[in-house]
């Protein structure tokens, strides 16, 4: 039998678990191109913006922020902005920066977590109606024969080979996409210690300079 056979079988359980696998892997289509897009070698654009701050000054590593996409650029770009205000004003701005990378970082991940959960259960669901039509067409039928039991227990148990097989897919994105999230925001905690470390020593740099 072929799947759309099986489908077909499984009964009307069979329409909420396919609009789960639908609407899982529409949220980690979406999820892969905007995690692939955040993704940046942070060591090498780290040298980038030191760089920038040595030749250029602020006004240029803020330039190369804005042209950069990615979360570790927008914090930066964060930080640059309030660098006239001190170093304390730079590591708030970065911190509130971060807080709303990694919102939207995990947008979409939650989605995936309830599909996780959500699918197995309308199989089972469907399972114990399966089950109870079976046994009702073993009442109106008055017999026991084993032709009865096992076709109805054999579309009953569809449903819920479909929400583990759902659940299962589904959940190997999820677990891909928070691995790949832990990764971008350790990067991101990594990259903004260096680059408040970077200004620091500008700073002493600059009154080293005015006192000699």
């Amino acid at each position: 039998m072929d799947l759309l056979e099986l489908f077909n079988k499984g009964g009307g359980f069979m329409w909420p678990i396919l609009i789960c696998l639908v609407i899982g892997i529409a949220i980690s289509l979406e999820r892969f191109w905007t995690l692939s897009r955040a993704s940046v070698n942070t060591r090498k654009f780290l040298n980038t913006i030191k760089k920038a701050l040595n030749e250029g000054g602020v006004q240029a590593a803020t330039e190369v922020c804005a042209n950069t996409r990615g979360p570790v650029a927008s914090i930066f770009h964060a930080g640059l902005l309030r660098v006239d205000r001190g170093v304390e004003h730079v590591e708030k701005a970065i911190m509130n920066a971060g807080s709303i990378e990694m919102a939207f970082l995990e947008k979409g991940l939650v989605w995936l977590s309830t599909i996780v959960s959500i699918a197995p259960m309308l199989g089972f669901l469907g399972t114990v109606w399966g089950m109870i039509e079976a046994f009702r067409s073993i009442e109106q039928a008055n017999d026991i024969s084993p032709s009865i039991v096992a076709g109805g227990i054999s579309v009953a148990l569809l449903t819920t080979l479909f929400g583990l097989v759902v659940a299962i897919i589904v959940q190997f994105f999820n677990n891909y996409f928070v691995s790949k999230v832990d990764k971008l925001i350790v990067d991101m905690e990594e990259s903004s210690v260096d680059f408040v470390d970077t200004l620091i020593e500008m700073e002493k740099e600059k009154e080293g300079v005015k006192a000699a």
